[in-house]
C-alpha cells in the first residue's frame, strides 16, 4: 500500500488530480472486500445518501464515495459469479436477468453507431458498474433473509441520518420552498433527487416493519416512517407525491392480481395519446405563452402555475419532450447514441414551446426517461426497457401470490411498488441516470431475482472468497 501511495504521488502532482491519490485506497478497499465482501457492500449502501458529486479539474465528474465502491463491488461480484456454480446457473437462467443483458447488449450496439461514440462508451461503462454493484452483487452476497434484511436496514438508517440533518437545516431556514435546494446540498443535487430517494425507500421501510420480530424493532421502523413522511412533504416535489400515490395504487393492484394488466393498459394509453397529439401536429395547439411562464418561489403559486400551464419547469418539459419524440422519429433504429441527447436535441425543438430557460445551462436532458431512451437508443431500446419493467412487475405480482414465505412476499411487493414509483418519477425526469435513484432501480430488480431464487430453494451458501483466490 505504501509503495502504491508513493507511486500515485507523481501522476497526482503532474496532472493536478486528486483521483490518483484515491487509487491506493481503492486497492486497499478491494483487498478488504476480497476478505469481507458483505461488509464492503454494506458500506456502499450506507454511502448512497451521503454521496456527493465531485468535479475534477479536467472537467470529469464522479459521485463520491459511492461510485468508487461500485467499482470495487462490481469486481467482487464477478469473482462471486465465477465461484458460485449453483447460484450462477439460477442467475443466468432467470428471464429478468436475460432481459437486462439484452438491454445492455443493445446499448453497446447503439454506442457503436452513436453520433458521439466516446460519450456513449462512457455512458455504457458507467451503467455497467451500476448493474454490477446493485444487480449482480446482491444476488451473490444477500443469500439469506438476514443478509437481505441487514442490508435494507443499513440503507434506511443511513438515509434517516441524512434526512435528520436536512430537516434541521431546512427548519432553520423556515421550511420555505425557496430554500429547500440549499438545505439538501451537498448530499443531493436538488430537492427532486432528494424526494425521489425518500419516496422510493418507503416500501423497503415497510418491509422492515412487516419483518420486525419484536416490538422494539417495529417501533423503531414506525418512527422512521413518521420522520420520512414529513420530510417528503417538505421536499416540495410534485413528482414524488405523485409517485407515492402511484405506489399506493400499485399495492392495491398487486393484491388484486392486476398490476401487470394495468401496466400493459397504461403503455397502450400512453402510445395512443402520443399518437393522437402527433397526428396533424395537434400538440402545437397546446403551446404555452412564452411571456407568462415563470419560476415561482412561493409553493402555492408554484402549484397554481402548474395546473394553469404557466410553470416554467412544466413548460420546458414540453419543449424537450417534443424534441425527444422528433429525434426518435428521425433515428428510430439505433437512436443518436446513449448519453448524447444534450448534444443533439436543439435542432429538433419547436420554437413555439421555447421558455426562458431553454438555453439549458445545466446541460440536463429530456426530463422523461422513456422518451430519452427512445431518442438515444431508438424504438428497440425503448421496447427493451418497457419489457424489462413489465417482466419485473409480472414477477412481483406472481411471487406475491405464489410465494409462501412472508418475508419474500413482502420483498416482491416492495420491489414491484418501487419500480412503479421509479417509473412514475421518470415520466417527469430521467433519474435512473443518477446514483440516488439508478441504484434503487437495479436494487429493486435484484431483490425480485433474489426473492424468486431463494423462495425456490435453489440458492447455495455464500461463496468462499478464499477459494476464489
Amino acid at each position: 500500500f505504501i509503495l502504491l501511495f508513493f507511486i500515485a504521488i507523481l501522476p497526482a502532482i503532474w496532472f493536478n488530480e486528486i483521483i490518483f491519490f484515491l487509487l491506493p485506497f481503492g486497492s486497499l478497499l478491494f483487498y478488504a472486500g476480497w476478505k469481507f465482501p458483505q461488509v464492503v457492500f454494506s458500506c456502499l449502501l450506507f454511502s448512497l445518501p451521503f454521496s456527493f458529486e465531485y468535479h475534477f479539474i479536467s472537467g470529469w465528474s464522479m459521485d463520491l464515495p459511492d461510485e468508487i465502491l461500485m467499482l470495487v463491488i462490481s469486481f467482487l461480484a464477478v469473482a462471486c459469479f465465477i465461484s458460485s456454480t449453483a447460484r450462477r446457473k439460477s442467475f443466468i437462467a432467470h428471464p429478468v436477468v436475460q432481459l437486462v443483458v439484452l438491454w445492455f447488449v443493445w446499448m453497446m450496439i447503439c454506442a457503436a453507431f452513436s453520433s458521439l461514440p466516446m460519450v456513449s462508451a462512457k455512458f455504457v461503462l458507467a451503467k455497467t458498474w451500476y448493474a454490477g454493484a446493485f444487480l449482480l452483487a446482491p444476488v451473490f452476497l444477500l443469500y439469506d433473509k438476514e443478509a437481505v434484511s441487514r442490508s435494507i436496514r443499513v440503507l434506511i438508517y443511513a438515509l434517516l441520518t441524512v434526512v435528520l440533518i436536512i430537516l434541521v437545516r431546512h427548519g432553520l431556514m423556515g421550511f420555505s420552498f425557496s430554500s429547500v435546494n440549499d438545505a439538501v446540498y451537498p448530499f443531493f443535487r436538488n430537492h427532486v433527487n432528494y424526494s425521489a430517494m425518500l419516496v422510493c425507500c418507503i416500501p423497503l421501510i415497510l418491509v422492515l416493519y412487516a419483518d420486525g420480530n419484536n416490538g422494539t424493532r417495529k417501533r423503531i421502523t414506525a418512527l422512521v416512517v413518521i420522520i420520512i413522511l414529513p420530510a417528503l412533504f417538505f421536499s416540495y416535489a410534485r413528482g414524488a407525491w405523485l409517485a407515492l400515490a402511484a405506489g399506493l395504487v400499485a399495492w392495491w393492484l398487486i393484491r388484486k392480481k392486476l398490476l401487470f394488466v394495468a401496466f400493459i393498459v397504461s403503455v397502450f394509453i400512453s402510445v395512443a395519446v402520443l399518437g393522437w397529439l402527433a397526428s396533424d401536429s395537434r400538440y402545437v395547439k397546446y403551446a404555452h405563452n412564452y411571456r407568462t411562464t415563470i419560476f415561482h418561489e412561493d409553493f402555492r403559486e408554484h402549484i397554481r402555475a402548474t395546473y394553469e400551464l404557466r410553470d416554467i419547469s412544466a413548460a420546458e418539459r414540453y419543449y424537450r419532450w417534443i424534441a425527444a419524440v422528433r429525434m426518435a422519429k428521425e433515428e428510430s433504429g439505433v437512436g443518436f447514441g446513449p448519453g448524447t441527447f444534450y448534444n443533439n436535441y436543439q435542432p429538433y425543438t419547436v420554437p413555439a414551446f421555447k421558455t426562458w430557460v431553454s438555453n439549458n445551462p445545466e446541460r440536463s436532458t429530456a426530463h422523461n426517461y422513456f422518451l430519452l431512451t427512445a431518442a438515444e437508443q431508438g424504438i428497440h431500446g425503448l421496447f427493451l426497457l418497457l419489457a424489462l419493467i413489465g417482466s419485473c412487475l409480472w414477477y412481483a405480482q406472481r411471487l406475491y401470490c405464489r410465494c409462501r414465505d412472508f418475508f419474500y412476499r413482502s420483498i416482491a411487493a416492495a420491489s414491484g411498488i418501487m419500480l412503479v414509483m421509479i417509473s412514475t418519477l421518470n415520466l417527469l425526469s430521467d433519474l435512473i441516470e443518477t446514483d440516488k435513484v439508478g441504484s434503487l432501480f437495479f436494487l429493486a430488480v435484484s431483490l425480485l431475482v433474489i426473492a424468486d431464487i431463494n423462495s425456490r430453494g435453489s440458492s447455495d451458501p455464500s461463496p468462499d472468497m478464499q477459494s476464489v483466490s
